[in-house]
């Protein structure tokens, strides 16, 4: 499993475009931030459940101008999680959540018949 550090520079390549061939999980986190400290770790064994059906890519919004995708996006809180499919936001949470929690908001927002790691 991979996971995919973004950049402003890289975000549509490495977040839109990817988001085409699978969804892509976006985890807007900073370091000071505890609860992004915490869901970092549960993401990732979700995405191991997941064997690579979703993506996961992190975006540290005080690195350079991160910012600016945070503000695009109108992230107000960190974490946020959004999901990506198909070139667009599917849906979001924000605060850590646990691994039952992170793979039933995936479950609810993509083709049942796609599901994989349940």
């Amino acid at each position: 499993m991979e996971i995919v550090e973004t950049t402003l520079n890289t975000f549509e390549r490495d977040v839109v475009q990817a988001s085409r061939q699978r969804p892509i999980l976006v985890d807007f986190w900073a370091e000071w931030c505890a609860p992004c400290l915490v869901i970092a770790p549960v993401l990732e064994h979700v995405l191991r459940d997941l064997g690579g059906a979703v993506g996961l890519v992190k975006l540290e919004v005080d690195e350079g101008e991160n910012m600016k995708i945070a503000g695009h996006y109108r992230v107000r809180g960190f974490p946020t999680v959004i999901l990506f499919h198909d070139g667009a936001e599917i849906g979001r949470f924000s605060g850590a959540r646990s691994r039952t929690q992170i793979l039933e908001f995936i479950h609810s927002h993509i083709d049942p018949a796609s599901r994989v790691g349940t």
